[in-house]
């Protein structure tokens, strides 16, 4: 099953493969809790080629008090015909804010293939949940092909005069947009906030990618309905529309919300209200890899913890111990994440910094030192030359303290400020193994670093507690310190031995998962910084080759 849009290069091998996206449903699941309903997520574990374990790949978001969810996260695939690609979805009733799936009520489990899937009339399949009981309910499978359109659609509704709902009140009204299928049903796509008591609700503009929507085609129906929410779940229709995606395009209009048993009922109903779009901006979503075709340069730089914490390195015990039959966390970690980004830098010099050390020839204590020692030019070619770098420096410092990043990340964002046209973007990878010294300044230069094209990633190695790791990895709520707040989320934070405990007994697949769950955010944060910088990626540029075809260095001057 080849994309339409693949490119027909003859004299050349492709293999078959096309992005699908997965939609989940479940219907009569267990009821785990007693005063309510349950709270289901789903969690989707997929397998690696030629294995049968499984690994998490990704979780739907959770929906309160339904035993029917439709879960508006879609999971996207990549297909690939001449490969049996087994999937496992596991629905769970979600008790607690922990991410652990153990801190939750287990409801089911349907295992299944991507071609049974895609080979199921219409592209859905259903199928029975197995667990502890002997009904735990179905699950309800959707696959469709995702088009190349990467239009954002940015959009802004209201509504007047809906119908009143609630005994007491008004009503709770919220909006739910469906996506039409090819065999004419449908297939939720978005979800807007709950606005409360309130019959002319103003919703905050949203943004929506125009394939989540109808999949590119402008002309296929997009059915919206309107709901008056209930703590219960059990939400009271208020009317629905359909449309499309050529007559939101134009910016403004208004639609009236029909009630079908209304109108069955009631002789002279109208409607039960109106929605307005208020305005809609469609614009081109530009993608990490058109900035890479571009021409966008990835620096990455290693910051690596050379504090005494670590313990002797002349001993066994030691996270820096050079064992001539096994690297250690240390280059395990350096090896993991610089294996992926090397291939977006066209040089291959990577700078390459220490911390927390007493340094040649004085035995000063240093926080920013080129673990080379040409502080002129600390680059290494390719992850080899870090290698070696980092093991002559363990034999040529003594291990000290304290523990400070601001040096290296200052050190960093300096040369990211020379870029603010983006055409360079840095990346800086911090390994550590202990407790942040410098805390607030620490803050106070990731906060200022988030104006700038740069991403860092921190791996903690070791036993110890990472919490303050945790605080800069602003996914929740974002980083703040004395009333300054954070552009935009540029930290990275997992501790190594996550991932050494969950594959011991295959390195390879443990740096592979932690090069995949350091990095999967890095695209994004990249294109975040363009888009606030209104930049957009240039026309890719011809091949820059000298005469003995070796391409010439782009790596800025450190």
């Amino acid at each position: 099953m080849a994309h339409p849009g693949t490119q027909f290069l003859p004299g050349t091998a492709t293999v078959p493969a096309t992005k699908v996206e997965i939609t989940v449903s479940c219907r009569n699941l267990r009821d785990r809790d007693v005063m309510s309903k349950s709270d289901p997520m789903c969690v989707l574990y997929t397998t690696q080629l030629g294995s049968r374990q499984y690994a998490e790949y990704e979780r739907t978001e959770q929906i309160k008090n339904t035993l029917n969810p439709d879960f508006v996260h879609k999971f996207m695939l990549t297909y690939y015909f001449e490969e049996c690609q087994r999937l496992q979805f596991d629905i769970y009733d979600v008790d607690s804010p922990k991410a652990k799936l153990d801190s939750h009520d287990f409801l089911g489990r349907g295992e299944t293939t991507l071609g049974e899937i895609l080979g199921s009339a219409n592209n859905k399949l259903e199928k029975s949940l197995t667990g502890s009981s002997k009904d735990c309910g179905k699950i309800i499978l959707s696959a469709e092909e995702v088009s190349d359109c990467k239009d954002l659609a940015t959009m802004h509704f209201r509504g007047h005069k809906l119908d009143k709902k609630d005994f007491l009140g008004k009503s709770d009204p919220f909006l739910v947009f469906y996506r039409c299928n090819e065999d004419a049903s449908f297939t939720i796509c978005h979800k807007s906030e709950v606005i409360k008591n309130t019959l002319d609700p103003q919703w905050r503009p949203f943004a929506v990618m125009v394939r989540a929507l109808c999949n590119g085609d402008y002309d296929r129906t997009i059915k919206v309905e309107c709901y008056d929410w209930d703590s219960d779940g059990s939400h009271d229709l208020i009317g629905e529309f359909t449309t499309n995606m050529r007559q939101f395009a134009e910016g403004k209009g208004s639609f009236e919300l029909i009630n079908p048993k209304k109108k069955a009922k009631k002789k002279g109903y109208r409607n039960s209200g109106t929605i307005e779009l208020t305005h809609c901006i469609i614009e081109k979503q530009h993608s990490f890899l058109d900035y890479i075709k571009g021409g966008m340069q990835i620096n990455f730089t290693v910051a690596i913890d050379f504090t005494a914490s670590n313990g002797n390195p002349t001993h066994t015990n030691s996270l820096h111990y050079i064992n001539p039959y096994q690297p250690n966390h240390y280059a395990q970690a350096i090896t993991a994440v610089g294996e992926v980004i090397q291939d977006y830098d066209t040089d291959k010099l990577f700078p390459v910094l220490g911390f927390g050390a007493k340094i040649p020839p004085n035995g000063q204590v240093s926080h920013e030192f080129a673990v080379n020692f040409n502080q002129q030019n600390p680059f290494c070619m390719g992850i080899q030359g870090i290698m070696g770098a980092y093991q002559n420096c363990i034999r040529s410092v003594q291990l000290y303290g304290p523990t400070n990043f601001a040096p290296v990340i200052n050190h960093v964002a300096k040369f990211a400020q020379a870029y603010p046209d983006g055409s360079n973007y840095f990346i800086l990878l911090i390994i550590t193994d202990g407790v942040i010294s410098d805390m607030e300044m620490t803050k106070d230069a990731i906060i200022r670093a988030s104006s700038l094209p740069m991403s860092i990633i921190i791996v903690g190695v070791g036993p110890a507690e990472f919490d303050a790791m945790e605080e800069l990895d602003a996914d929740k709520n974002a980083l703040s310190y004395r009333g300054k707040v954070a552009e935009r989320d540029i930290v990275q934070f997992v501790p190594f031995r996550d991932y050494i405990g969950r594959h011991n007994q295959n390195a390879h697949l443990s740096q592979d998962r932690l090069a995949h769950d350091v990095l999967e955010e890095v695209p994004q944060q990249i294109v975040h910084f363009m888009k606030r910088r209104g930049l957009k990626p240039k026309e890719a540029p011809p091949p820059n080759f000298q005469q003995d075809g070796v391409a010439q260095p782009s790596a800025p001057s450190f």
